[in-house]
């Protein structure tokens, strides 16, 4: 009888890496790519004291020596705070605490966007000059210092993620997209940020200092954009600040900021306030004074219907049907001679009907229609909104009962006398000449203030936890007692009540009201569509977040003109874009964060709203 034997076979070792786990995205060695970072970004700020031209037929006239001017401050820009960045990471003494979270991260996309810029200045130069030709030896060096100094920044090491398994049997599809994934997640993780240490407690007077210098850089930023004269200087602007916020994202000051504001949340409000009703004193004419007033009452809207949308968790899709009631309502008594009542009211009576107008059709529309959800009242409200516009335009006389003049709408709307100040006459101030748009800039910007006031009120309050609520699990809360028709409805309420209040403004502003003015979605805001982009970019459930995507939505379109026909089609790819990678909005909700990024630290103590 043969003994039975038993034959094993040794397991096959995995294959070693080919690669370190923690390398840079180019082969060369780190110190070296560091090297080039700084003197890359060190050799751009040189260079925008070159001319970049000869000729001063491209705007902003870069054919001057020792003085940068246009698209070659905002490289300067970026190349300054890609230097500081590079110079944090080699630990020099006074600058560490420019990157809480890291240098690596913050420099490459500091130097990113400085090569962006730079590139595309040079680009522009070409193609609006005739070729390479029309360059100065100041363009040759930018284009080869941002060149290098990204090489060097990619060059930087950092921890690459390791691939999914293949499966064996996978088609050549979807071996395809495995391997694009995994190079999507390394390209990610080159620009990942560690988390910001904590900041330290500082004094009062000192974290009050930084408030004030946080929100002066905010007011220079924004003056400088909005004032920028120039599509290819509004273009560059963009660049420069977006990546300039993910450089300073990466570094952790944004972070750090937040807990800093956090802290002062009272002293950080009124100080945004104080910073914009420095606005109008930045600018030597009314001209941008006029794009400040429609933002605020862009922004003043988009945050009524964050109450809506963002807290309550309802689709409204005919929002700027209450801003067309409040205005309409406030025409009519106002003095117009287009007006069949011929009556004038003062100023706070109209704010008066203008609001409760707006309250009522509300309630009138809500109170059949919130029962419904989701989609079903989406589209109630988007009829309520065109059901508004189409009866504004028949009801002219002719079609209808005469009291709107049809499509010609309520004209020649007298403007404010409020306690004997004339908004429609520039006024001396401080030795400042304040113009009709800056009057109703200071206007705007008080109604803004009674919005957000109103909204934290009601936001920390109880019935602003019911909405969150509602918002959740409608049915989850209502089990727990909340009566779910009574809330949504005073969310309905109170946001149709503060965008009746902007009307009021808003038809003083324009000096007529006509119903082309409150569509679903148009090329210029505000319409419903604009409204509700500029709350779900900007963050729902907060209050800074429809400010600022409130200011971007009416600002961009306003600046891109230049691209006539195709203005919707860049705006609606922006839109996806960030909708792909930021679903959160830019100033998140931090509960909503959580929920798109599950991999983020929840932080210590959430707000009754999660903000």
């Amino acid at each position: 009888m043969t003994p039975m034997t038993t034959q094993t076979t040794a397991a096959t070792p995995a294959a070693a890496p080919t690669e370190n786990a923690s390398t840079g995205l180019i082969g060369i060695p780190p110190h070296i790519g560091r090297a080039l970072a700084t003197g890359g970004s060190i050799l751009a700020v040189v260079s925008t004291f070159l001319a970049w031209t000869w000729t001063d037929e491209f705007p902003g006239d870069l054919t001057f020596y020792g003085y940068p001017g246009g698209l070659q401050v905002l490289v300067l820009v970026g190349g300054a705070l890609a230097t500081l960045f590079a110079l944090s990471s080699y630990g020099v003494k006074g600058l560490g605490w420019l990157t809480p979270a890291g240098a690596d991260a913050a420099l490459k996309y500091a130097v990113l966007g400085t090569f962006v810029t730079a590139w595309y200045t040079i680009l522009a130069i070409s193609f609006k000059l005739g070729g390479l030709v029309n360059l100065e030896p100041g363009g040759y060096v930018v284009a080869a210092a941002t060149l290098i100094a990204l090489l060097g920044a990619l060059a930087l090491p950092f921890e690459r993620p390791e691939p999914d398994p293949i499966d064996p049997d996978a088609t050549g599809w979807e071996l395809f997209r495995h391997q694009a994934g995994h190079r999507w997640a390394t390209a990610r993780a080159a620009f990942a940020s560690g988390s910001p240490r904590p900041v330290r407690a500082l004094p009062s007077y000192a974290e009050i200092l930084i408030i004030v210098a946080v929100l002066a850089l905010a007011l220079v930023v924004f003056t400088y954009g909005i004032g920028t004269e120039y599509d290819e200087l509004f273009i560059g602007f963009l660049i420069t600040a977006g990546f300039a916020f993910a450089a300073l994202n990466g570094a952790g000051l944004v972070a750090h900021a937040s807990q800093i504001t956090a802290r002062h949340t009272n002293i950080t409000v009124c100080g945004a306030f104080i910073a914009a009703a420095c606005f109008p004193f930045t600018q030597t004419d009314d001209q941008y004074a006029t794009l400040g007033v429609y933002i605020l009452i862009f922004a003043t809207v988009a945050l009524g219907l964050n109450i809506v949308v963002g807290l309550a968790g309802l689709l409204d899709l005919g929002y700027v049907a209450f801003l067309g009631v409040g205005a309409y309502a406030a025409a009519l008594v106002s003095g117009s001679p287009s007006s069949p009542f011929g009556v004038h009211f003062p100023f706070w009576a109209a704010v008066i009907v203008g609001a409760v107008a707006s309250l009522v059709f509300g309630v009138l529309i809500g109170a059949p229609t919130l029962r419904l959800r989701g989609d079903y009242l989406a589209i109630v409200t988007l009829g309520f909104g065109e059901i508004f516009r189409i009866a504004a335009n028949n009801t002219d006389g002719t079609s209808g009962p005469d009291l709107t003049n049809g499509s010609n709408g309520i004209a020649s709307i007298p403007d404010l006398n409020i306690l004997g100040f004339d908004l429609g006459v520039p006024h001396d101030i401080a030795g400042f000449t304040i113009g009709r748009f800056a009057n109703y800039f200071f206007l705007m910007l008080l109604i803004t203030a009674v919005v957000v006031l109103v909204f934290r009120r009601s936001g920390d309050s109880r019935i602003g936890r019911a909405w969150v609520a509602i918002r959740e699990d409608e049915t989850a809360a209502e089990a727990m007692g909340i009566h779910g028709f009574r809330v949504k409805l005073i969310a309905f309420a109170v946001g149709a009540t503060l965008a009746g209040l902007a009307g009021t403004v808003q038809a003083h502003v324009t000096y007529t009201v006509t119903p082309e003015q409150y569509l679903f979605a148009g090329t210029t805001p505000p319409n419903s569509a604009f409204l509700l982009a500029a709350v779900v970019l900007g963050g729902m459930g907060t209050i800074a977040g429809p400010l600022i995507g409130a200011a971007l939505l009416f600002l961009i379109p306003n600046k891109l003109q230049f691209l006539g026909d195709y203005q919707l089609l860049a705006f609606g790819l922006a839109l996806v874009l960030l909708m792909r990678f930021r679903p959160e909005g830019l100033i998140p909700n931090r509960r909503r964060q959580l929920e798109f990024h599950e991999e983020a630290e929840a932080p210590t103590v959430l707000s009754k709203t999660g903000a």
